[in-house]
């Protein structure tokens, strides 16, 4: 009884597994950073997102104010003429020039990331008489790897692997079923073929995975 639970257990975590790579739940998601200092909310994020190290990009911003009606904001101008920026990662810090976009309240700051990791933007200052001094972290700046085409890497094959040594595992205890080492119950047949039947079913979720894995390198 104990091995069928084994079992039973394997064959949800493999067909999750499974499940997650084949529709692309494991992908990273990206979003911009928004603090909040009085009445005023600053934005900063990557103009392009995901960042890759090496590619030309922005460190962009978003200044506003609520409006005069609820729900409603404004852009802040000229927001960071007393307002200093600079983009910090680990221990290494670069003063930036921000430059004004022509729609009120945006700004942006060209830069090319030469490191993978976790950037940091500093900025000191006042906003109109607001004293501001806050650190924003950004996204994660990514290898070239999540855009190289055709792959020069063998990344995800580490997935692929996994997978397969599950298939090889499920199919060892679909053996051990057939030659009498493993029983499921004392009921005979039917508890066997509902075992081989799971079996079956997670081993199809993780060969579709795989496929889904490999379409997408």
């Amino acid at each position: 009884m104990a091995i069928w639970c084994m079992i039973v257990v394997k064959i949800a975590i493999f067909t999750l597994i499974a499940l997650l790579v084949s529709v692309g739940m494991l992908t990273p998601s990206y979003a911009h950073t928004t603090v909040e200092v009085e009445q005023y909310k600053i934005e900063a994020g990557w103009g392009i997102e995901p960042p890759v190290v090496g590619i030309r990009n922005d460190i962009v911003f978003k200044i506003t104010e609520s409006g005069e009606t609820e729900g409603t904001y404004r852009g802040i101008t000229s927001a960071f003429q007393n307002l200093a920026a600079t983009v910090m990662y680990g221990g290494a810090s670069k003063n930036i020039d921000i430059n004004s976009d022509p729609k009120p309240g945006y700004y942006y700051s060209s830069i090319i990331p030469t490191k993978t990791g976790s950037y940091l933007v500093d900025l000191q200052g006042e906003i109109r008489g607001v004293i501001v001094d806050i650190q924003i972290p950004i996204e994660d700046v990514e290898s070239t790897s999540i855009l190289d085409f055709p792959p020069t890497s063998s990344e995800g094959s580490t997935d692929v692997s996994a997978l397969k040594n599950a298939i090889s595992s499920l199919q060892q205890d679909v053996s051990k079923l057939k030659s009498g080492e493993t029983t499921t119950s004392s009921n005979g047949g039917a508890s066997y073929d509902f075992a081989i039947f799971a079996l079956s079913i997670a081993a199809a979720s993780i060969i579709l995975a795989i496929i889904a894995l490999l379409k997408r390198k």
